[in-house]
């Protein structure tokens, strides 16, 4: 929570490896490895975790899954210990993110001999859940005093290169995101235009937002695994995205612009 004013900080249900990721981060406070260099970390941990499904190594996969989520944390934390924040990193991590995220749904399809067309759905329905967590986040990130800004509401155009990065990289990175993501915001948009007008968010609301953040969908899947309900995941991220009328509905209701 260290992107929030003390404040507007909540219980993020999704965030349960930073404890962890900040151990892991101070560890390397001294190193030569740069936030990019725990991306990369991160994006290995999954392809591991992918690996095991397709063994039907279950408790090992969900393992890795886990390990995925914390150092997931962690590549923010060093950014911030190190103080060197940047674009480069941010679009790499969500380019990683749903990359993964999109191998973990198909690898599931293929072991668990589910239809690949409610597969793509429940893969279309975890990223609008995921954004729609992103979207109140990131707002109430820009409305509290002294909260991390590096994220915008509503990104258009390619930022300006922070000191120690490449624009050429950022631009491309940027163009990469906002085409994989893209149609994710403009929906949760269109649903809730309004939000952003909103002061702020109380505690309790975003720790209910939060069950949609990448780090629990991500535990969901790592409990089901090894419970041997691997054919079940699909279908329950798809019915699971019935919430997001639900909070879309409390944030319009209780919290008006």
């Amino acid at each position: 929570m260290s992107k929030l004013a003390a404040e507007d900080k909540f219980l993020d249900l999704s965030d349960y490896g930073r404890s962890i990721g900040k151990l892991f981060a101070n560890q390397l406070k001294n190193t030569r490895f740069t936030p990019i260099h725990v991306t990369m970390l991160f994006g290995v941990s999954g392809m591991i975790a992918i690996y095991c499904i397709l063994q039907n190594h279950y408790f090992f996969a969900s393992f890795f899954i886990i390990i995925k989520s914390i150092i997931d944390a962690a590549d923010g934390e060093l950014a911030r210990i190190k103080n060197t924040p940047s674009y480069t990193g941010r679009y790499l991590d969500s380019v990683f993110d749903i990359v993964l995220n999109f191998l973990f749904f198909m690898t599931i399809c293929y072991v668990s001999k589910t239809s690949f067309w409610m597969t793509l759905l429940a893969f279309f329905c975890i990223q609008l859940q995921g954004t729609l967590y992103n979207y109140y986040y990131v707002i109430l990130r820009n409305k509290s005093v002294g909260g991390d800004t590096t994220s915008k509401i509503f990104e258009y155009k390619s930022p300006r290169a922070l000191p120690g990065e490449n624009q050429k990289s950022v631009d491309i990175l940027f163009r990469i995101y906002t085409i994989v993501y893209g149609i994710f915001d403009k929906i949760i948009h269109a649903l809730d235009r309004n939000a952003y007008k909103v002061k702020t968010f109380p505690n309790w609301f975003m720790t209910f937002v939060s069950i949609y953040g990448l780090g629990f969908q991500l535990l969901i899947i790592a409990v089901m695994l090894p419970m041997n309900l691997i054919e079940y995941i699909v279908p329950f991220f798809i019915i699971y995205s019935l919430l997001i009328f639900v909070i879309i509905g409390v944030r319009k209701s209780i919290f008006r612009t």
